[in-house]
């Protein structure tokens, strides 16, 4: 389905029943090039194209988001809201394919096998977004594991930092000729890499990897700044997900104040920590 997502935006005019249009760059028309026969035939010879359409609906271009971490619980639902408010959306995910139904019934173009700690992968999809310009990155990928003063386990600690801290900079670093002047970018965060919010210790691996997260992200929001690229952290809350054993709130809730958060995003506010509510966070 990944595949026939990237086949269907490689060429032509095409008008769903709903009235949205899309518009793409390729070869030279075709009579049969976007009937299911032609599909089939640029299918069956490898055809590849870059994400590279432009969404419209009724006569305003709509933002292109692509979300890291996209196939269960944040991920997810930021996926769902911002498909449904008519963004184009691109999900990128660590399994191959388990769990890909509902972003394809969402309508979000799905590339699987990403694990942001690993550089080939991340380098595998700064090559499927060749060509593809991005309004916005959510990076919300991201593991948890639990470490005590009596339980140092240094390979869980630093399988964190690969993910948490190296993943989002590793996933920008490799997208930076994605964005333009005006895109936006956020990394799902969490308080608890705070230094002034610490009250209880613990967690070590978590807690320092995000604690280094928020430093990557604040040099980011600096050195993007004169490409006109905003960036910020995010805390969406505790939320009920795999990762924290189902307590908090629901996703949609978390989901719907981090798009909230995104889209006050701006130049003049770039660099902050926020929790999904609109609060600012002490570092």
């Amino acid at each position: 389905p990944g595949r026939l997502v990237a086949l269907i935006i490689a060429k032509g005019d095409y008008k769903s029943p709903a009235g949205a249009r899309q518009t793409f760059p390729g070869k030279k028309n075709s009579p049969r090039a976007d009937t299911a026969t032609g599909i089939a035939r640029r299918r069956r010879a490898h055809y590849t194209t870059p994400f590279s359409s432009t969404f419209v609906i009724g006569g305003n271009a709509m933002p292109t988001s692509l979300v890291v971490g996209a196939n269960r619980g944040i991920g997810l639902e930021l996926c769902r809201q911002l498909a449904a408010r008519g963004d184009r959306v691109i999900a990128a995910c660590r399994s191959p394919d388990a769990g890909h139904g509902e972003l394809h019934r969402l309508g979000a173009a799905v590339i699987g096998g990403i694990d942001v700690g690993e550089p080939g992968q991340v380098a595998k999809l700064a090559a499927e977004l060749a060509g593809t310009d991005l309004d916005q990155i959510i990076h919300n990928a991201g593991i948890l594991t639990s470490e005590t003063l009596d339980d140092l386990d240094f390979d869980r600690i630093l399988a964190q930092f690969r993910v948490n801290t190296l993943g989002p900079l590793r996933v920008v670093h490799a997208l930076l000729g994605n964005c333009k002047a005006g895109s936006k970018i956020g990394i799902v965060s969490s308080r608890v890499g705070s230094l002034g919010d610490n009250t209880s210790g613990g967690i070590y691996g978590y807690r320092m990897s995000k604690a280094a997260v928020n430093m990557a992200g604040v040099n980011l929001a600096h050195d993007l700044r004169a490409r006109g690229i905003a960036v910020q952290l995010l805390h969406p809350g505790l939320v009920a997900t795999e990762m924290t054993g189902g307590r908090g709130i629901e996703p949609a809730e978390a989901a719907r104040g981090l798009i909230a958060q995104m889209d006050d995003l701006s130049m003049e506010n770039t660099g902050a920590f926020r929790h999904a509510e609109g609060y600012p966070l002490p570092w």
